[in-house]
């Protein structure tokens, strides 16, 4: 099976992550209407934005069959761990139109950091030893807690909006935090919580395609997710990021392939969970040895942001193959060059921001780079903030001061109040 020569396709989503996929899903050939839900002030730039929120599976339905969709691509995770994929496959108005992305199942990866802990326990997938614990556990947490050595790492076992994880140096502030987390400081999602040893090492992100038996590794990424310069501040959903990155060499990404990537796929197959999607999986490089701190079952933000420019084939293939199980014949081409993002928020993010600024520049911009919108919106011709991340300027260059500079000064040309991005995205690896 394959899709049409000349498709229609709904992408789900409405961030940076799903402006880079509109780019990069208008850029193909093969797509006759690209619609993006609820899209933003950039998606509208490569297809039609249509007012229509992913978590509506209703209505989401209802268009697919109005506008004669053919693909559905889920950017967000959240449709997917509330099941827009199984609504889809058992439902014989629609079953015949491929979702990318996972089963209900698969997204429990993402939608429950238990179950995924102990899926990687069952695979011997390496990770950071843990245990998990509920209210009425709570004195066997403080337990635990004693047990290891600072800092500690305390992880809301539900979605969580990003702000999930919390790492803190003392004990007592430790024992302080689980209590509240348990008594509903994220609310259900950290009825249970999650407490693991602290591995000391670099992060990276590794993206795989999958389709449920092949599977392609895509470029890899490092992000950053600190407020402040030097990696200091509170986190964000991500405040740059570079792609390659320079100690993910040919050695280690064939130790991620044998020891991670392998037997997650075989571990998913194993169980009988449906997997036709992406696969982010969160890595620390302890000493060269990779280990897991995390799967999310979608791509990641703003690490799309450098991944998909970086990607020269159609990528209406790639998805053509993970619908379809011929993912083994994709001919995936990747770009030698750096990409590098910078992420331009709201001054106050991620506490209390101003939205509703013009964004000024935009339409006067010279230069090769890419500007991806996240909280943006369109009103009478002109562009306004609509959210703490505003905007990911993506660029390309012979490495990665190269490709920085032209970020930092596409950036220069841009206007709007309060805008802040740091200075020093990319600095550690060069």
């Amino acid at each position: 099976m394959r899709l049409p020569d000349s498709l229609n396709v709904l992408l789900l989503g409405a961030g940076g992550r799903e402006h880079a996929f509109a780019w990069k899903i208008a850029q193909s050939p093969r797509v006759a209407k690209l619609y993006i839900a609820p899209g933003n002030a950039g998606t509208a730039r490569e297809g039609m934005n249509v007012d229509l929120q992913p978590n509506n599976f209703g209505s989401v339905k209802q268009f697919v069959l109005s506008n004669n969709i053919n693909l559905v691509v889920v950017g967000p995770e959240e449709p997917l761990v509330k099941g827009i994929y199984d609504f889809f496959h058992e439902d014989s108005d629609i079953h015949h139109v491929p979702v990318i992305g996972p089963s209900t199942a698969g997204a429990r990866l993402e939608g429950s950091k238990d179950f995924a802990k102990a899926f990687m326990m069952r695979h011997g997938i390496p990770t950071a030893a843990y245990k998990s614990f509920s209210k009425e556990t709570l004195e066997d947490g403080y337990r635990f807690l004693e047990e290891l050595k600072a800092p500690y790492v305390l992880k809301a076992n539900g979605l969580a909006a990003g702000k999930g994880v919390v790492i803190l140096e003392d004990l007592d502030a430790a024992k302080k935090e689980l209590s509240e987390m348990l008594n509903g400081k994220f609310g259900n999602a950290s009825s249970t919580v999650v407490i693991e040893e602290y591995l000391q090492g670099i992060e990276c992100s590794v993206f795989v395609a999958t389709d449920g038996k092949d599977y392609k590794i895509l470029p890899v990424a490092k992000d950053y997710k600190r407020i402040g310069e030097g990696d200091t501040g509170l986190n964000t959903g991500g405040m740059g990021a570079v792609s390659p990155v320079p100690f993910a060499d040919e050695r280690f990404m064939e130790e991620v392939r044998r020891s991670i990537v392998e037997p997650t796929i075989q571990g998913l197959a194993a169980e009988k969970i449906v997997y036709n999607g992406f696969l982010f999986i969160g890595l620390m490089n302890v000493g060269g040895k990779p280990y897991v701190i995390e799967y999310n079952v979608r791509m990641g933000d703003p690490e799309t942001e450098v991944v998909l420019p970086r990607i020269e084939s159609d990528i209406i293939g790639l998805f053509e193959g993970i619908a379809f199980g011929s993912l083994a014949s994709y001919n995936l081409k990747i770009s030698s060059q750096t990409a590098t993002t910078v992420v331009c928020v709201s001054g106050g993010y991620p506490g209390e921001y101003r939205k509703g600024l013009e964004i000024k520049g935009l339409d006067t911009l010279t230069g090769d780079s890419i500007v991806f919108h996240a909280g943006t919106t369109a009103k009478a011709g002109k562009t306004y903030t609509s959210g703490g991340r505003v905007l990911a300027v993506t660029s390309l260059g012979d490495g990665i001061q190269e490709a920085l500079n032209k970020s930092y000064a596409t950036i220069a040309g841009i206007e709007y109040e309060d805008k802040y991005f740091r200075h020093d995205i990319g600095q550690d690896l060069l």
